[in-house]
């Protein structure tokens, strides 16, 4: 059974036009009626009845005879597009169009603080919808001092909720994932606002295709499937194609700001593993190349499969032997060297041979930037590596 909203009613300007239809006269309440329901809200034809009667809002003003007729000229005022009431739906419209300009402004060739851009844009569309949702249900979503009264800008207007409080409220109709992931953003964009970050798009770009499929779920669930922005932002295409020197090349944490690095790790030493691996926090895609067994199959960009199926399986076993290197740190690799039987292998040799053989250069296969700035894994190739010098030098070591 699906749960009437308590947002279900008419606004202040609305209540005002009504009146001024009532004093004009022609018009009975289904006629009325018409005018105020619409995808978004359903409005009960009782509601006219209590405005005619005066039963409800006595005290309030009809509007001037102008706006009635600027009213009843411009309806239906619609987005052309989803049908939405551009004033009455005016927070769920600017949701949707600020997150279509913040993934316009990252796809945008040529840009170089796209994540930047991203992220204060995606922020404010998720605020909107909040909103919208808020209203929708009927919260009061203003602040108020400890009087009760609502708080005021310096000019006079409501204080509205930001972001961060929106996903504390007690009925949040959000999961925890999705909180997490914005909660992130919002941690990255207060250091981001009055500080120069340099290049930080590859390091989140999981974040950020999160916040964007989290926000088209949550406005299909909250509002209606007809809102959705699949048909607005179809799959991207690019003249990116990685190898394994880029690869390794991406993830290379040294360049990030020391502050962003800083906030990053603090924020992900507070999350669970499985908080860490969750898609909504932080989606993250493989490509695997493919050549279809027919011509349809292999024009598919994109193909998705069941996880239980043997091409899944296949797939996946293709990954983890690419990807699932076992990483070590310096020390385990000291530490694994010792307990086999040289245990005069000390840190600072470690580090004069993998100098010898500048063993960190991309394509070698010894190890990779580690996921935190200025950090380094390496890989069993290297332990192997290792090995083999203490065989070779067995008096030293021993």
């Amino acid at each position: 059974m699906v749960r009437r909203s308590r947002g279900n009613k008419l606004e202040r300007w609305e209540i005002a036009l009504v009146k001024a239809m009532l004093e004009r006269g022609g018009y009975n309440d289904q006629d009325i009626l018409a005018y105020f329901t619409r995808p978004t809200r359903s409005i009960n034809h009782r509601v006219i009845a209590e405005i005619r009667t005066e039963a409800k809002h006595k005290r309030a003003r009809a509007s001037s005879v102008e706006r009635l007729d600027e009213f009843l000229a411009s309806w239906p005022d619609i987005d052309q597009g989803t049908g939405l009431s551009l004033r009455g739906d005016e927070l769920l419209i600017k949701a949707r169009e600020a997150m279509i300009a913040a993934v316009h402004i990252f796809n945008s060739a040529g840009l170089t603080f796209r994540s930047e851009l991203f992220i204060v844009t995606a922020i404010i569309s998720w605020t909107y919808l909040m909103h919208a949702w808020l209203k929708k249900e009927g919260i009061d979503y203003r602040y108020q001092d400890n009087n009760g009264a609502i708080k005021k800008t310096k000019n006079g207007e409501d204080c509205y909720w930001e972001l961060g409080k929106c996903l504390k409220h007690q009925r949040t109709p959000l999961e925890p994932a999705v909180i997490k992931n914005l909660e992130f953003l919002i941690e990255i964009r207060h250091e981001i606002e009055h500080r120069a970050t340099q290049q930080i798009d590859d390091l989140i770009s999981a974040k950020l295709q999160a916040c964007c499929l989290n926000f088209n779920e949550a406005i299909k669930r909250l509002f209606g499937v007809r809102y959705s922005l699949e048909k607005r932002l179809p799959i991207a295409l690019q003249f990116v194609s990685f190898s394994d020197d880029q690869r390794d090349l991406l993830k290379k944490a040294g360049d990030l700001p020391q502050h962003i690095q800083t906030t990053m790790n603090t924020f992900y030493n507070a999350m669970t593993e499985d908080e860490l691996a969750n898609p909504s926090f932080a989606y993250r895609v493989a490509f695997v190349p493919k050549i279809g067994k027919s011509a349809s199959s292999s024009d598919m960009a994109v193909e998705f499969v069941r996880a239980d199926s043997e091409e899944a399986k296949e797939i996946n076993r293709i990954l983890l032997k690419e990807i699932d290197k076992r990483r070590y740190t310096a020390t385990q690799i000291v530490s694994a060297i010792n307990n086999s039987g040289y245990p005069n292998f000390k840190m600072h040799h470690h580090t004069l041979l993998w100098q010898s053989l500048d063993a960190k250069q991309p394509g070698l296969g010894y190890g990779k930037p580690g996921d935190y700035a200025r950090t380094w894994v390496w890989f069993d190739r290297w332990l192997e590596r290792v090995k083999e010098h203490c065989d070779e030098n067995r008096d030293r070591y021993i």
